[in-house]
């Protein structure tokens, strides 16, 4: 190679070192706002956060974050989000079922919005033009629950061939999953008993004390913030009246959950995290595709299943992505 090449070759190279420390130098301070239906202890939350920290941003130096409960009354939270935003909000994150980005457009059409859309269709809602250009002040991440709850369906009937009768849990956060299991069962050959959770704090106790067991029953809750943060209780709640349980995301499978088919909760936030750098270096979110997760982790827990006194089919513990034992 020639001498001229060679240097040349180390200038470029020089010159990506240079232009990578000045893109992390860039990085601008950070005011963001969250409207939220889960706690910011959560987990998931904390991978969000942690994410935030691995790409420069720091609580007290370049970063200020303000936590909104979505689940307050809407015109009292839209107007404190119009009120913090007036004061330098320039993104606002909404994570979770359809009320978040909800209440985040009702209180700006111009400042960014990072959504993490678990439950909901922002195509079919209308708040995004399409996945490519979503258009408009939004963008973010889009996890399909309706196709994945009837998925779920489909591997705890491969669990559990033997069995007549699933009972699904479900809320109005996750009605029209319910829905879609109900009409998927007809073809699967397996009935299904829907029990509707209506007022907080839910009594799974109540709900579960009339389900169908017969030698094993199966509890399918479809994928709610509420569940989630339910978790403990509801999977003591299962194991007290031996139900094996199918859960949408591997978080619930790590605490005692038998089964879980679905996305890393932690894995999107850290996503959506990317998404907010990006968001504050400039980017416009009307040019920022969508992003849907292709990657679908399924988990089994052997712990559990030696509690419940069950055995998984080989065929599936070897298309396992994890095996807890």
């Amino acid at each position: 190679m020639k001498r001229r090449e060679v240097l040349l070759g180390l200038a470029t190279a020089a010159f990506g070192k240079v232009s990578a420390i000045r893109a992390e130098a860039a990085a601008k301070s950070l005011h963001m706002a969250a409207v939220l239906m889960t706690p910011p202890t959560a987990s998931y939350w904390v991978a969000f956060m942690k994410r935030l920290r691995e790409l420069g941003y720091r609580e007290g130096e370049n970063l200020l974050v303000e936590v909104f409960d979505g689940n307050e009354e809407a015109d009292h939270l839209v107007e404190n989000l119009k009120e913090r935003i007036s004061k330098g909000v320039n993104v606002v994150v909404a994570s979770g079922p359809e009320i978040t980005l909800r209440l985040a457009t009702a209180a700006t059409s111009t400042v960014p919005i990072v959504m993490v859309a678990f439950d909901y269709d922002p195509l079919a809602l209308g708040y995004i033009g399409t996945l490519a250009r979503p258009g408009g002040n939004v963008t973010g991440v889009f996890v399909q629950q309706i196709e994945q709850a009837v998925k779920r369906l489909e591997l705890i009937r491969e669990a559990f061939p033997k069995a007549q009768a699933a009972t699904v849990l479900w809320d109005k956060l996750s009605f029209d999953q319910w829905k879609a299991v109900e009409k998927a069962a007809k073809t699967l050959g397996i009935q299904v008993i829907g029990i509707g959770l209506h007022e907080q704090p839910y009594d799974y106790e109540r709900a579960l004390a009339d389900a169908p067991t017969e030698d094993i029953g199966l509890l399918v809750p479809m994928a709610s913030p509420i569940f989630f943060i339910d978790k403990e209780r509801l999977i003591d709640c299962a194991r007290k009246h031996r139900m094996a349980m199918m859960f949408g995301v591997r978080e619930m499978t790590e605490v005692g959950g038998l089964i879980s088919y679905g996305v890393s909760l932690d894995g999107t936030m850290r996503r959506a995290a990317e998404y907010v750098d990006r968001v504050a270096r400039g980017a416009r979110p009307a040019d920022l595709p969508v992003e849907q997760p292709t990657k679908f982790e399924l988990v089994i827990n052997l712990k559990t299943a030696k509690t419940l006194g069950v055995t998984i089919p080989p065929s599936l513990l070897a298309r396992a992505d994890e095996v807890i034992e």
